[in-house]
């Protein structure tokens, strides 16, 4: 069953960029990386390093806890490992139980990107759509939010979103655009119009023989043209026994059925369009506005009527932090998911590219150096990359040294970090995440219980680390 789900958490490298060439970091003895070769479920309770840096969110989650008033929103950023939501909604799941569910939070139509998503919501459309992901280089394509663009340049869709997860029914809905442009409407229900037309009666003839092509069109008032047209003739050759479609100038009513989406009232702010309603949601749909002229879609916002924690995901195949980097229009929508706390998951990719760790810390850097100059000022969780092999089935050492420079920076630049690749095993552990069914045939992606074993671990490094917040105060 494991190697079945694998195929559902597709992996792209991308290797169009050759390693960076830059002086490697030194590493001090106090900060050299332990490899725990233990079971994978015994921990010490310092399963978040740096911690203080959670602080601030800490605080929202304990005075939610007594004023139940707030929505705290966490982002999970990455590439192929978090695009499967598998790992992430076991997150969401887990601390949603403890903190309340303040709804589904990002969603991307993946389907019409022609890759894999979320279980949690389908969505189909009734015409194509064009897609470009983040990880190609650089074109003049709307990359946002999602870290792959979604557009088409003409309307005549209807987008249905259907959210499968009974958990995650909705209240409101935002649509976010590029530039926040007014792109689309929203309809909760069709109507079906049934109209009345008019078309040509249509009789059929079947050849005789003797009979040409000429003397048909005259029986029945019409011209050789518009025989071999209707019947789709290269010549005036025809034979006995075949039947002909004859169009005559008689006339016939039609009844056709047409459906018609009712738009929703839209509000706007500065970061999207939104719609709330008055009773809990399933489906919607989209359609469009019909003042705009092209649509490009970045994602959408599913939240609650109700307090408590958001936490959305956002992943691409093969992605890198420079990957990212590259789209400045992803850091300023990130603004619109208001996140109190922001978390990645990348590395799998730069060490496929043989990325050195100083380059890595480099990428990872700037990109942090693009979240603050958007002005969102919130702690960071950066999770070490997970244990894997590269192509060769050697030992990827690469997300090893990484894993330690992570942990080396992390107090200099104020951030907190979850040690994955510790908590799997590390370079020691890979084989036995095969034997028990973590890890799949290609050393490098998770089975869902894989996935599914590093939500839970997660949840629980964060929330040991909240119970030690709570009981310093």
């Amino acid at each position: 069953m494991n190697r079945l789900i694998i195929f559902f958490c597709c992996f792209f490298f991308s290797t169009n960029e050759k390693p960076q060439k830059t002086a490697p970091l030194p590493i001090t003895k106090s900060m050299t990386h332990k490899v725990d070769t233990t079971a994978i479920d015994s921990f010490s309770d310092d399963r978040i390093y740096n911690a203080k840096e959670l602080e601030s969110v800490f605080q929202k989650l304990k005075d939610n806890e007594s004023q139940k008033n707030k929505k705290i929103n966490i982002v999970h950023i990455g590439d192929s490992h978090i695009q499967s939501d598998l790992m992430t909604n076991e997150i969401r799941k887990r601390l949603q139980q403890e903190f309340g569910n303040g709804g589904r939070g990002f969603v991307f139509p993946y389907q019409l990107a022609k890759t894999n998503g979320s279980y949690n919501e389908r969505f189909k459309s009734s015409k194509g759509w064009e897609s470009y992901r983040n990880i190609h280089p650089v074109r003049n394509n709307p990359v946002g939010l999602s870290g792959i663009a979604l557009w088409r340049d003409n309307g005549g869709f209807v987008v249905e979103l259907n959210v499968k997860d009974a958990a995650y029914k909705f209240n409101s809905i935002r649509i976010i655009t590029p530039k926040n442009q007014d792109m689309f409407d929203l309809a909760v229900s069709s109507k079906i119009n049934t109209i009345q037309t008019s078309e040509p009666k249509v009789i059929t003839h079947k050849i005789k023989k003797g009979e040409a092509l000429s003397t048909i069109a005259d029986k029945y008032n019409v011209s050789v043209s518009e025989l071999k047209r209707d019947n789709h003739l290269k010549s005036n050759a025809i034979r006995a026994g075949r039947t002909l479609k004859i169009s005559t100038n008689e006339k016939r009513t039609r009844s056709v059925s047409v459906s018609e989406f009712a738009p929703l009232q839209l509000q706007s702010d500065s970061f999207s369009h939104y719609y709330n309603s008055d009773k809990t949601l399933d489906k919607i749909f989209l359609i469009p506005n019909k003042s705009a002229s092209k649509y490009e879609l970045s994602g959408l916002v599913l939240e609650k009527d109700t307090p408590g924690l958001l936490y959305s995901s956002i992943g691409v195949n093969g992605a890198k932090f420079s990957d990212y980097n590259k789209y400045p229009l992803f850091f300023e929508q990130l603004k619109a998911l208001h996140p109190d706390m922001l978390v990645f998951s990348l590395g799998t990719n730069e060490s496929y590219d043989k990325m050195d760790a100083a380059a890595y810390i480099q990428q990872l850097r700037e990109f942090i150096r693009n979240v603050k100059a958007q002005g969102i000022n919130v702690p960071i969780i950066v999770a070490t990359p997970p244990p894997s092999l590269l192509k060769a089935r050697r030992p990827n050492t690469f997300v090893a040294d990484y894993a330690r420079h992570i942990i080396e920076v992390s107090k200099t630049d104020d951030f907190a970090v979850w040690d994955l690749y510790d908590e799997f095993g590390g370079i020691n552990g890979v084989r036995r995440l095969r034997t028990e069914g973590l890890i799949g045939p290609d050393w490098v992606h998770y089975s869902k219980k894989g996935y599914e074993k590093q939500g839970k671990l997660f949840a629980e490094a964060f929330l040991k680390a909240y119970d030690n917040f709570k009981l310093k105060k």
